[in-house]
């Protein structure tokens, strides 16, 4: 009998991607780098303050999509693609459930809040 009790069943061994030393510290370089220059715009404000957020969260996103690929090994290839089509069905429901949110929120504002007293003269 074989010491792999998956081999009895036939299952095939999904291999899981390995990382590299050099791939760990391409990670962490870029990791630094993508947090140092928001942390330089933070603090030198050579930007305005609506621009300095855009580019932060611009980095932020770059930020993620690092961390997934070198440290978590998301690739299309990991897992026969599974865990980047689960990813991105996750982006995609938390996209309309913040959307719908919004959307609810900013009608309900427009027509729950009570008029204004200039308004409220007018009014017959």
């Amino acid at each position: 009998m074989s010491a792999d009790p998956h081999a009895a069943h036939g299952h095939d061994e999904i291999e899981m991607p390995h990382a590299s030393m050099r791939d760990y510290v391409i990670g962490f370089v870029l990791s630094v780098i993508l947090t140092a220059i928001p942390f330089w715009l933070v603090m030198t404000m050579p930007l305005s303050a609506g621009a300095t957020g855009a580019v932060i969260m611009g980095f932020a996103v770059v930020q993620i999509v690092v961390h997934m690929v070198f440290f978590l090994h998301m690739t299309p290839k990991a897992e026969g693609g599974w865990s980047l089509t689960s990813l991105v069905f996750t982006i995609i429901i938390v996209g309309i459930m913040l959307a719908g949110s919004l959307w609810v929120m900013h009608h309900l504002n427009t027509n729950m809040m009570p008029m204004s007293h200039e308004a409220a003269r007018q009014v017959p």
